[in-house]
This record gives C-alpha cells, structure tokens and sequence, in this order.
C-alpha cells in the first residue's frame, strides 16, 4: 500500500510533457542567443565596415571590435575611427563605444525606430583638414554620411545621447589646443512622433567644459526634418571663457590678445525662413588687444577690410537676417595699435579700457546704437569717445566724439620719433575731436593741444649726434614760438571732409582708419612744418 501511494505522489509531481518542451525549446533559444554573437560578431564587423567604407566620400573608418545582442537587438561598436583620405592623420573622430538599439519607449506609437548612445567620442580636428573640408565642393548630404548611419543600424534615429565627448581644434600651434571637455549631448523626437504641428518639436540639451576654466549651455528646440536644412532654436549661455587661447585664429586678422575672460548669453534661431542672432549680454573682462599695422600685412589688411565691409553691406537690413545686442561691454582691457610700418616701432593705447556698446543691430528699423569708451591714453591721460553708430543704409553711419586730457607726452616719445625724429622729456597732449559719416560723405575735426612741451633736454639727449641735437632745439623753438599764451600750449588743427572711397569699406573699419590716420595728422604738422 505504501508503495503505490508514493508511486501516485510521483507521477503527480512530474512535469507535464508539454511544459517540458516548451521550457526546453526556451532553453535552447536563449543558447542561441547567447552564443550565435560569438559566430555572428566577426563577419557582420567585416560587413558593416566595408559598407560604411563604400558609402563615404573623401572619408574612410576602421572598425576592430563589434557586438550584437539577439536578445533586444541592440549593436555595439567598439572603436570606431574616422579619418580624412586627404590628411589621415590625426584621425577626425575616434568612438570607444556606440550603442545602437530599437527606440522601445516608441514602439507604443507604433513606430520602429532607433536611439543611438555614444560613450566618450573624440572629435579631433586640425587647420589643414579643416581648408580641406571648407574647399571641398561636395555637399554634405552627398558625402554618404547618413547612408553610413543606417548601414550601422537599419533603422533611422529618434534619440541620441552622447556622454562625455570631447571637440579639439588645433590652429597653427599644437601646443594651444582649442578643446571642449565633457561634452554631454541629449536629443528627442528627432522624428517628429510627437507634436509634428510644432514649428520645433524636437528637443535637445547640450553643455561642455570650455578650454579647461569655461563652461557652456545650449537648450533649445528643433526640427531637424525640415528642408532644405534643420532649423533650430535655442538659448545659449557661456561662462569664464578664457579668451587668450583664440590668439592663433585672431592673430590672422592682424590682431593680438592676451588675458581676458568672456561671459556672454542669447539666443539663436537658424531655419529656411528666419535667421536670428540676439546677444542679451556679452562681457570681456581683463584682456589685452592690439592692431599690428605692417608694411608686409599693408596690402592683406585692405583685402581683409573690402572682404569685411562687403559682408556687412548685405547683412545690413538684409529681410530674414536680425544680428542684434543689447550689450557688449569690455572691462579693464588694454586696446592699442602697434605700427611697424614707418621704420620706427610705437604703440597708441588705451589702459583700463572700459567700452559698451548698447542696441547693435544690422537692421535700421531696430534704431541706432550708442557706443562709450573711457580709459587712459598712454595709460596717463583721462579719454572718453562717445558715438551713436545707426545701421548701414547708403554706407556707414555713424557721429563720433573724442575728447583726451592731458596726457604725458614722454609717454609718447616712440610715436614722436617715428613721425618727428625727436622726443621730448617734459609736457603733456590733450585732444578734442568730432566727426560724422552719412550718405558716403565725411565731415569733422580733429585738435590736438600740446602744453609745457620741452624737446631738448642735454642729459637725456647728450648720446645724440650733432645734428639730432640741433634739429631737438630748432622744434622745442618753434613750440615755444607757436605757444599759446599765456596758456603755454601749442594748438593745430586737422578739418577733414570729402567722401569715401569705398563705400563697401565697414563702418569699423573707417572708424579705425580715421582715427589712425586724421589723429597723426593732426598731430604731425605742429612739429614738421
């Protein structure tokens, strides 16, 4: 009796056949999925770089390691790197990882798409590839960039995210790189599944470590379906961005800097209809800048400033195209202008240089904007220009006031004898002056003052020759003739009017070009007559 009970327990407790099968062809499914990426991983990497290698134009990859996932259909690409065929090294962009898997969070909205996750990409770029790649005549669309996408992943892209990536640009020297750090990217909806009647219905969030010290924001929206290309609207902040690591690119505008912080924030909207720049603030605190005028760069300077002020002449009230500030502002800089033209190497300069420019805008309708520069000229002479700058209508427009206040003239000897051939060792320099561009026309002054003016002095000037002595007392005697007195000063004045040569010059660049050229030539006349 015991034992046909323990029989009938048994046969009561034995799996039923046909759970057996099922729990054994589960089984052998999930060794299948697990072990056929073993099998599959080395001819489906074979194929996908030989695809990606087909598709690209001017561009070939390498890829050495790859995984795939039955289980959820997911693609992992281990190492991937790009490189530019016409300069392979260094290579443009290097992936640890990219994760490529079905967007399943979609799959409710009946949808079949992808999301892409990028871990620690390096993007690495120098100025040759950079030529090449501006100088290409290939589109982007044709270079095969989106056709090696989906050879990785069949599906197209919803969501991507990048973690931790980093840009480099490196200009003319390899030891100042210019990098944005942990850099993490967020964007959603690229399909447009949600709220297609959105003018932006997508999303995307982007912030980045700035050359080490700076940190940068960028939220916005965007519809990166849009034809003929994406349009995008976001707001962008930046933070305790050095500026001295830009030298190398400025530097080929002629221009040198060193030091200097920049904060800026606005917004930006880029689209097939609209075009729109808007800084609410932008601020560079500490930085120093100079204009380096040359016989060799003479003829490279005029090129660069037709190239600019024809730029601005169609930017200007162009429809569509807003470029616009409420304020930029530079404070507790250094501005000079460095001319190595005459023989004689001087500087002209502007020490705790404050500057603010309020309501720029390239377009008329927006009003005219207001600009103030206060500092010391010659680090010693308390100076303000004022000037009220409206938007090019029929060539620059702009009213100019300056006005410098004693200023030490000893500060000044490099520039006195570069012009004059002489220095001096006492005396100061003021100067008021006013001009006006409009209609392509120039009107205006400029008044330099010179006062207790002493050129020769036997002790500072006993190394000279003869001659130079000489001529030191002929002009320190001609100053003491032209004295004003009983102000002991020596005035002149320089009237300039006439109209401009070319009117595609920018309203920048004339207000530089009057201030170097008509200030010199106010000033020489006192001592080469």
């Amino acid at each position: 009796m015991v034992e046909q009970s323990e029989s009938k327990l048994l046969r009561k407790r034995q799996i039923p056949r046909p759970l057996f099968w099922l729990a054994g062809i589960g089984a052998a499914v999930a060794l299948i999925l697990f072990l056929a990426p073993f099998f599959l991983d080395g001819p489906l990497r074979s194929t996908i770089e030989k695809k990606i290698n087909r598709d690209l134009k001017g561009y070939s990859v390498t890829l050495p390691g790859l995984h795939i996932r039955l289980i959820d259909l997911s693609l992992t690409l281990k190492g991937l790197t790009v490189r530019q065929q016409a300069h392979p090294d260094p290579p443009l962009a290097y992936f640890p990882s990219i994760k490529a898997r079905i967007h399943w969070r979609e799959i409710f909205s009946g949808k079949l798409f992808a999301e892409f996750v990028l871990k620690e990409p390096n993007l690495h770029i120098n100025l040759k590839q950079l030529q090449n790649e501006a100088a290409n005549k290939v589109s982007i669309r044709e270079r095969g960039w989106q056709q090696a996408v989906e050879d990785i992943y069949p599906l197209k892209i919803n969501s991507l995210r990048v973690n931790e990536g980093s840009i480099t640009y490196i200009d003319q020297d390899p030891k100042r790189p210019l990098v944005l750090s942990h850099m993490n990217l967020q964007a959603s909806n690229i399909r447009n599944i949600h709220l297609p009647d959105k003018v932006y219905p997508s999303s995307f969030h982007l912030d980045t470590s700035i050359f080490d010290t700076g940190h940068g924001t960028i939220d916005g929206k965007a519809n990166f379906l849009a034809e003929p290309i994406p349009g995008v609207k976001a707001h962008l902040k930046l933070e305790n961005v050095p500026v001295d690591y830009f030298r190398p690119v400025i530097a080929r505008s002629n221009l040198s800097i060193s030091g200097g912080v920049l904060g800026a924030s606005g917004n930006v909207e880029y689209a097939p209809k609209v075009k729109v720049a808007h800084l609410d603030i932008l601020t560079i605190q500490g930085m120093k800048l100079d204009y380096i005028h040359s016989k060799k760069t003479a003829g490279a300077e005029l090129k660069k400033a037709v190239v600019v002020g024809k730029a601005a002449s169609k930017l200007s009230n162009k429809p569509g195209v807003l470029i616009s500030a409420d304020q930029l502002n530079l404070t507790g800089c250094n501005l000079g202008i460095v001319n190595n033209a005459v023989g004689k190497n001087y500087r002209i300069f502007l020490s705790d240089a404050n500057f603010r420019l309020s309501n720029f805008s390239n377009q008329f309708s927006q009003g005219s904007s207001k600009a103030l520069l206060q500092g010391k000229f010659m680090g010693s002479g308390s100076t303000t220009v004022s000037g009220e700058f409206r938007p090019e209508n029929n060539g620059p427009d702009l009213d100019l006031h300056i006005k410098v206040d004693t200023t030490s003239l000893v500060q000044m000897n490099d520039f006195l004898r570069a012009y004059g051939n002489f220095d001096v060792s006492r005396g100061t320099f003021s100067l008021i002056s006013e001009l006006n561009i409009k209609n392509e026309k120039i009107s205006g002054y400029f008044k330099p003052f010179f006062k207790d003016m002493n050129v020769y002095d036997r002790r500072q000037d006993k190394g000279k020759s003869i001659s130079g002595q000489a001529y030191e007392l002929m002009v320190g005697g001609v100053a003491q003739l032209l004295e004003n007195r009983p102000r002991q000063q020596v005035a002149t004045k320089a009237d300039i009017s006439g109209s401009l040569k070319n009117p595609e010059t920018s309203t920048w660049q004339i207000t530089v070009e009057l201030i170097k050229n008509a200030f010199f030539k106010a000033i020489r006349p006192s001592f080469e007559k």
